[in-house]
């Protein structure tokens, strides 16, 4: 399952980061990483972007981006 499909309101774990090279660095640092927990608080009509809580921060990250994190 990816990032991409966890419904608002629920909160999973980051499994694994798709992906190579500046992209993935990007992602990285934002400071998405294997191990940590994200909370998904909305998402946007159209479904892009999706809002984020992770380390006590709130990201906005676009819809391909959350597709290449996979999550459980």
């Amino acid at each position: 399952m990816t990032l991409k499909e966890v419904k608002v309101g629920n909160t999973c774990t980051v499994k694994r980061i798709h992906g190579e090279g500046a992209l993935k660095r990007r992602i990285m640092d934002m400071g998405i990483t294997k191990g940590v927990q994200i909370y998904v608080r909305k998402v946007a009509p159209l479904g892009d972007p999706v809002e984020i809580t992770v380390r006590d921060y709130e990201l906005s990250i676009r819809k391909g981006d959350a597709e290449l994190i996979e999550v459980e």
